[in-house]
């Protein structure tokens, strides 16, 4: 454990309270205009997964455990959870759901991804930033719509549905964010 400034607590960190381990869901430091600057986070309970709500003031020390972060490539998920490999020592780690959570639908062979663990655990995953995907199925588009004007959804081969351009149809493959699942470009292959 390393004590750490609060103001600098991120979304993936772990921190100590209470004599409990914590996942920081969410971070957000305050500051009024009026009195001390706060940092406000949502955390998770590690043990039992009960959700937790801290606040320090932005000046504090917090206890944050060591982390330890590296690539992983992923091989394939099963009723135990979803399998990655460390690609330098081919050390292959389980990943649970709740770990995961809606960031499996991106998952594909060979992924690379950026597995956070603690004690040989996988605390927290982190997709690259853009990923290509296909488009299944769309509207057609409609005779004087220009590219500007209007966006219209579209199914993608992984089961996610995005808004895209007009002139965009089934079968083309788009890059997005994963963020916020929002079209970026189509994709240049």
């Amino acid at each position: 454990m390393v004590k750490v400034i609060a103001s600098s607590l991120r979304k993936g960190n772990v921190v100590e309270q209470d004599g409990k381990l914590h996942i920081i869901l969410t971070a957000e430091n305050v500051h009024p205009g009026k009195g001390n600057s706060v940092t406000n986070v949502n955390m998770r309970r590690m043990n039992d997964g009960v959700k937790v709500i801290g606040r320090w003031r932005t000046v504090e020390m917090v206890e944050k455990a060591d982390v330890d972060e590296r690539d992983y490539g992923y091989l394939y998920s099963d009723g135990e959870g979803h399998h990655f490999m460390e690609p330098a020592t081919y050390d292959q780690i389980t990943v649970s759901e709740d770990v995961i959570g809606d960031q499996k639908a991106y998952l594909t062979d060979g992924m690379k991804v950026y597995l956070k663990t603690f004690e040989g655990v996988a605390i927290g995953m982190e997709l690259p930033q853009r990923v290509t995907v296909e488009i299944a199925e769309t509207e057609p588009a409609v005779k004087g719509q220009t590219a500007s004007s209007s966006f219209k959804p579209a199914l993608l081969t992984n089961g996610l549905k995005v808004m895209v351009p007009p002139h965009i149809g089934p079968g083309t493959r788009i890059v997005i964010l994963t963020e916020d699942n929002s079209y970026v470009e189509r994709a240049k292959d």
